[in-house]
């Protein structure tokens, strides 16, 4: 990792010829040597939402090149608005405008807006351009990412949706100084991930930053955002459409998921829930043998300094975890599988948890 935080810095996602960059760096919003090269056409649709608009809309407009045409769309904000409905307002706003196969979309905003952008670029007219632009830290470090797009459904999240591949990803690293404390905690939830499943060097640094993260420090988030990047990339490049180790990315999703769905989604941000989720996951490990009480002491110590959730909602019983977390994309053959830890940096796939011992961590985990 580079030590300044100013020069851009670019990672590449290897998928053969649908490979494509993640520039990384300050003020690359309304600089058209960011934009410009990946665009497919003349027409370009940017959509954002009513909190992201009034702080970076402007930014992509000045880094457009004249001459083309440009069509705006602002969606209600929050993950509630993740739906087959709002997807439905893209595809109308492109068939009004006249906008051809050759068109690109540029999602402007946090995960829920970069989901569902790709959805609707994966669908229109069959598949469409589309590039990236994450002004949250979540989106930043992991939706943005890696091709998943789609919707929630009342019974799961992300139930709906497909792989489509951006052309590039766009993160500017000076839309973090307006994002709310609560955000960042949310983002710091995927960082801290990607430690936890396979950079245990990367989960020490973070216990010593962490302070610095949080503080918005420049230097210490774009370090951050680097290698949390190059982990992803490495792990897509690997598998693209999760068959094997992509899985890995979901440390902590499927409690995580059961919590939105169950709460309502928004009630509880997608990192919040991730975050109460991965100390789950830990104190499964420890159950089953594989962690350390200390090991385990460390996880819960970095998700507090991180300012995210140590306990999971009063009114969630064993078995509104249960159903739910049966509903999860990941489970085979009506096979509970689960994200766990052989060891810190070390994360596994397992489907063979006794039902007493996930029942029981289910039932004795804190509640708030």
């Amino acid at each position: 990792m580079t030590d300044s935080p100013d020069a851009p810095r670019t990672l590449q996602v290897a998928l053969g010829e649908r490979s494509y960059p993640i520039h990384i760096g300050p003020g690359l919003l309304g600089d058209s040597r960011w934009l410009a090269p990946y665009l497919a056409g003349r027409q370009v649709m940017v959509v954002t939402n009513e909190a992201v608009a009034p702080l970076y809309l402007e930014g992509v407009r000045r880094g457009l090149p004249e001459g083309l045409e440009v069509r705006e769309l602002v969606l209600p904000d929050g993950e509630a608005t993740k739906t087959l409905e709002s997807v439905s307002r893209i595809w109308d706003a492109l068939l009004e405008a006249g906008f051809n196969r050759r068109c690109t979309l540029v999602a402007l905003g946090g995960g829920v807006i970069g989901d569902m952008v790709g959805f609707a670029a994966a669908c229109y007219q069959r598949g469409v351009a589309f590039v990236q632009v994450p002004t949250t830290l979540l989106a930043q470090v992991d939706s943005s990412v890696g091709g998943k797009t789609g919707v929630n459904h009342p019974r799961g999240k992300n139930m709906i949706g497909a792989f489509w591949q951006p052309r590039a990803v766009l993160i500017d690293t000076d839309t973090l100084a307006t994002l709310p404390p609560r955000e960042l905690s949310a983002g710091l939830a995927e960082v801290i991930k990607y430690g936890l499943i396979r950079d245990a060097d990367f989960l020490a640094w973070l216990e010593a930053e962490m302070d610095a993260l949080r503080g918005l420090d420049a230097a210490a988030l774009t370090l951050a955002i680097e290698r949390s990047c190059a982990l992803k990339a490495e792990i897509v490049a690997e598998d693209e459409t999760e068959q094997g180790v992509r899985a890995l990315l979901n440390l902590g999703h499927t409690f995580g998921h059961a919590i939105e769905a169950h709460q309502g989604y928004g009630k509880w941000l997608h990192g919040e829930a991730v975050g109460a989720g991965m100390l789950m996951a830990a104190e499964l490990s420890q159950r089953l043998g594989w962690l350390t009480e200390a090991e385990v002491a460390r996880v819960r110590a970095i998700l507090e300094a991180a300012a995210l959730p140590l306990a999971v909602p009063a009114d969630m019983a064993v078995d509104d975890f249960l159903a739910i977390m049966r509903l999860d994309k990941k489970n085979l053959d009506s096979r509970l599988r689960l994200i766990l830890l052989r060891a810190l940096g070390d994360a596994c796939v397992h489907d063979e948890t006794p039902a007493e011992t996930l029942t029981a961590l289910l039932a004795e985990f804190p509640r708030r």
